[in-house]
């Protein structure tokens, strides 16, 4: 019987467990740290082996396959044992992807694929397709994959997932952009971070479709050194491609499916040029699965935005304050910066993640007239953006920040939580540093309606 050993029991690593052990493969669960109560019920009730708090090389040596959370770096001398030891590495999308029978639907992106992964799912959901929604997002692909029910999955990739793929085929992928972001994961070399991305067009053939956006500099580099397999479909707001969507004079043109056709940008369900671009992969998925125009015309209508992105949380003495917690690298906070024409105090810091903040200088000259910096150190921030900006200020603490905020804002004001950095310092993920956010916001308003 072969014997996979996974490693990381969060929802990657437990969804994997629970679909190797219901394909008749021995199964055993080494986490390094501890296993969270919920996930420890679950190998237990499955009668799966497991261990915390350490990796034990004589059980993890014996496995036949490695399936490898997509947090561990490979730069972890456990991985590195293992690869001497020539045991495979795969992830946990790539084991799903093997008892997979439906129509793959692959989205990845520096920014924006979240959003654009919920609207696509949206957009089939809603005139009745069999799909369901998966990646790096809520329940793991593996643990969906064990009912095998969907016809179609839209698969959120992040590179770290993209990592772990050997065999995994997607019939469509969509690749949103391509800027500077977890360079330490990638030796903080950007090329290893495109390569990675560019992993997603692996195994495909000239029968898949492959949409990108066309203006995106590295995104074009590498297609230009590369011979590429699928069908393209450029998006674009520059040109009008014969094979892919652009904007033009407020509508977005679609060239993809039998019938072309287009839609006013102000039919579309959210805001700002950047959304333009994920609304528009969207809906290009959609008509290339055969969902019509007047299908994709009304379900648009009903899609919400997700939280964390760009959302108002209130206003106070006439400041209005933004939750931009996704924003955890520099491209997604200089387009959060560039949707407002307000003055700005913007919330940034956490964990740098070797960020270089050059290219926000100008805009940050421009339009912000304080940062708040909320992390543990804040060292390459000031160095950043000392004599570009008025004022900046230094916090471990949320409700310091909401307070500092409001002793330097003035009517008109936007305070902007778009942090740049990783969250990991003081919260746990971006999820929690938005909500403790929001809450700060909203103790403070109630205190200034009293």
């Amino acid at each position: 019987m072969k014997k996979i050993v996974i490693l990381g029991a969060g929802e990657s690593g437990t969804g994997a467990a629970l679909l190797a052990k219901a394909k008749g493969l021995a199964v055993f669960v080494s986490d390094a740290g501890k296993i969270a109560s919920h996930y420890k019920e679950e190998l237990c009730d499955h009668n799966i082996a497991f261990e915390e708090g350490g990796h034990s090389w004589e059980k993890v040596r014996t496995a036949d396959e490695i399936v490898k959370s997509p947090g561990i770096p490979d730069s972890r001398s456990l991985i590195q044992a293992i690869k001497e030891a020539g045991i495979p590495i795969i992830g946990e999308v790539e084991l799903a992807a093997r008892y997979a029978k439906a129509f793959l639907i692959a989205i990845t992106g520096t920014n924006g694929k979240t959003t654009t992964t919920h609207l696509t799912y949206h957009l089939l959901k809603a005139v009745e397709l069999n799909v369901g929604m998966a990646g790096n997002m809520g329940q793991s692909f593996a643990r969906q994959v064990i009912k095998d029910k969907f016809d179609y999955y839209v698969l959120e990739l992040s590179s770290f997932q993209l990592e772990g793929m050997r065999n995994f085929k997607a019939n469509i992928a969509a690749l949103l952009n391509i800027t500077p972001d977890h360079l330490d994961r990638y030796g903080y070399q950007f090329a290893n971070y495109i390569h990675a991305k560019f992993s997603i067009l692996q195994n495909m053939t000239a029968n898949d479709h492959f949409i990108y956006f066309q203006e995106d500099p590295n995104i074009q580099d590498y297609l230009k050194a590369t011979s590429i397999v699928p069908i393209k479909h450029p998006i674009s707001f520059i040109s009008s491609p014969s094979k892919g969507a652009y904007e033009q004079n407020g509508r977005l043109y679609f060239a993809l499916a039998k019938k072309p056709f287009s839609i006013p940008v102000d039919a579309t369900p959210l805001v700002g040029k950047h959304n333009w671009l994920n609304t528009m992969v969207a809906i290009a998925i959609a008509s290339l699965v055969d969902i019509d125009q007047a299908s994709i015309t009304t379900s648009l209508k009903t899609f919400q935005g997700l939280p964390h992105r760009l959302a108002w949380v209130a206003t106070i003495r006439g400041i209005d304050f933004y939750n931009d917690a996704k924003a955890t690298n520099v491209e997604a906070a200089s387009v959060a910066l560039s949707s407002f024409d307000q003055s700005i105090i913007w919330i940034a810091g956490g964990q740098d993640k070797g960020n270089d903040y050059t290219s926000l200088q100008p805009i940050v000259k421009a339009k912000v007239k304080a940062i708040i910096c909320l992390g543990k150190d804040n060292t390459s921030l000031r160095k950043a953006f000392e004599g570009v900006v008025p004022a900046i200020y230094e916090t471990q603490h949320v409700e310091e920040v909401i307070k500092l905020a409001l002793s330097y804002g003035k009517s008109g004001d936007v305070v902007l939580l778009s942090p740049a950095c990783a969250s990991f310092d003081l919260f746990n993920n971006f999820e929690e540093r938005g909500e403790c956010f929001a809450q700060a916001v909203y103790q403070a308003k109630k205190f200034w309606c009293i």
